[in-house]
């Protein structure tokens, strides 16, 4: 038996990260989760962690955002799958967004988080 893949979900509004964390469970996946950019960069730094996947919202209140998480985590895991999720920065993806990255606006279905990061995850299995 093989380990579930880890992502780590970066949200500030603990109802949504709460939804977030639940659905992706429910979907196979192991989830860990962080709830300011900072502490998303702590995970990230973790040589431990074995992250294959991102999924953080853009605004994250004060400090580190959700654009400068997803550039770091490219940096320490340069094929980790990253899917944003925002309320209002959708607009802003095309020029802070990292290559090969999805957008989710909010509010979205539950579906639509796991098709994301399945797709994003199933395009690198591919290119292997």
């Amino acid at each position: 038996m093989t380990d579930p893949i880890l992502l780590l979900v970066v949200e500030d509004e603990p109802a949504i990260q709460i939804l977030m964390e639940d659905v992706l469970k429910d979907a196979g996946f192991a989830v860990r989760v962080a709830t300011y950019g900072n502490e998303a960069i702590t995970i990230l730094d973790d040589e431990s962690a074995q992250l294959v996947g991102l999924i953080t919202d853009v605004r994250l209140g004060q400090g580190v955002i959700g654009w400068d998480v997803a550039r770091h985590a490219r940096e320490r895991h340069p094929e980790i799958a990253v899917v944003y999720v925002t309320g209002d920065s959708a607009a802003d993806w095309a020029a802070y967004g990292v290559p090969k990255s999805l957008l989710l606006p909010k509010p979205f279905a539950n579906a639509q988080l796991v098709t994301a990061i399945t797709n994003l995850l199933n395009e690198h299995a591919t290119q292997l």
